[in-house]
């Protein structure tokens, strides 16, 4: 295995930059790509990585990427199928206004072995996303045994005290009854449409992009919907191909 991935442990797919909300802390943006992955060749580069790597953790994100399940259920599948241990997919639970479509997400989600769902909800999502959908989503989740948890947005870190905490604390409280633990979530960070629309929460701040990698000690490789992986792509070259040619 190439050295610069020694320590690699998590494949993670960008199913699609398209999204149901217009969320002012997104650090993408307008999220106005439509593209999405090709399932066949993304659940592809799931077993072919894992043939190589002991993968512990294969996510799908966007965008929303719930806009095309097909793409999720693939990626997913392939990864239960390679044993991968951690299933994830983050979603804000608003791909759909059909309460039995959301029912047939949810049941396709858990037949694919999903078993971590990270529900994207706070101040920001829901300015944009109507909580009751999400929640119905969420109901439809818990009833069929999948792990979740809520995944919020802070606005400078959890402590901090201004609105967008506060109403974040309180939307998180109408899912109690429900017994959805509440996971770390992420501090909104200055990039994209955070930078233009919460510049005065964030100047003078210290938070950064968490998901920069080490591009010498790489640990988690991401595809984007067109292909993009390290410097290849997953339509031009394979997957293995690429991890072994990567240089920083």
């Amino acid at each position: 295995m190439n050295p610069y991935l020694r320590n690699l442990e998590k494949l993670e797919f960008a199913v699609t930059f398209a999204c149901t909300g217009q969320c002012r802390h997104c650090s993408e943006g307008g999220h106005k790509d439509g593209a999405m992955i090709d399932p066949a060749l993304a659940a592809q580069a799931v077993s072919r990585i894992a043939e190589r790597v002991s993968l512990q953790t294969v996510m799908a994100f966007g965008g929303e990427p719930l806009l095309h399940p097909e793409a999720v259920y693939a990626i997913l599948q392939a990864a239960r199928e390679a044993g991968v241990p951690r299933r994830q997919i983050i979603t804000n639970g608003y791909f759909t206004r059909s309460a039995e479509e959301r029912a047939r997400v949810a049941s396709r989600l858990a037949q694919v072995g999903v078993n971590d769902l990270l529900l994207s909800v706070d101040a920001f999502h829901q300015e944009t996303i109507p909580l009751s959908c999400v929640r119905q989503f969420a109901e439809e989740a818990v009833a069929r045994g999948i792990p979740l948890r809520l995944q919020p947005a802070w606005l400078v870190g959890r402590e901090a005290d201004n609105p967008y905490n506060r109403k974040t604390g309180e939307i998180l409280a109408s899912f109690a009854d429900l017994g959805i633990p509440v996971g770390a979530g992420n501090v909104v960070f200055p990039e994209g449409n955070a930078k233009k629309y919460l510049a005065e929460y964030l100047e003078g701040t210290a938070v950064e992009n968490p998901y920069v990698e080490d591009p010498r000690d790489v640990r988690c490789v991401s595809v984007s919907p067109d292909g993009r992986v390290l410097h290849g792509n997953l339509y031009e070259e394979d997957i293995l191909d690429i991890l072994e040619n990567y240089k920083p």
